[in-house]
């Protein structure tokens, strides 16, 4: 990926340590949710019914979704339940401090 593919989402460090927060790079609804350090992006709603993660419990590398308690692995974006269904997961690098995200 070439430095144009990535837009700055927000400073590291209004991520904490198994939070979740929603950013809109280009207008794309992004979860980020931070896990062992490690920060990670999936599409912003469910596939279920289109409700929005950002309200989502997390549990390790688990995310459930606050409407139909739908259940997404972090890593993949794979419904738990059923590996065909998929959210589409983002890369993420952090840089001094600020977190970016690729749509590409």
């Amino acid at each position: 990926m070439s430095e144009k593919d990535w837009i700055y989402v927000m400073d590291d460090s209004r991520l904490p340590e198994g939070a979740i927060a929603a950013v809109y790079p280009k207008g794309v609804n992004i979860l980020l949710a931070k896990v062992l350090g490690k920060v990670y992006a999936l599409d912003g709603k469910c596939a279920h019914m289109g409700c929005p993660l950002f309200c989502s419990s997390i549990s390790g590398h688990i995310i459930t979704c606050p409407c139909h308690d739908w259940r997404y692995d972090l890593l993949t974006g794979e419904f738990i339940d059923s590996s065909e269904i998929k959210l589409r997961a983002y890369a993420v690098k952090a840089e001094n401090g600020r977190l970016f995200v690729s749509l590409t």
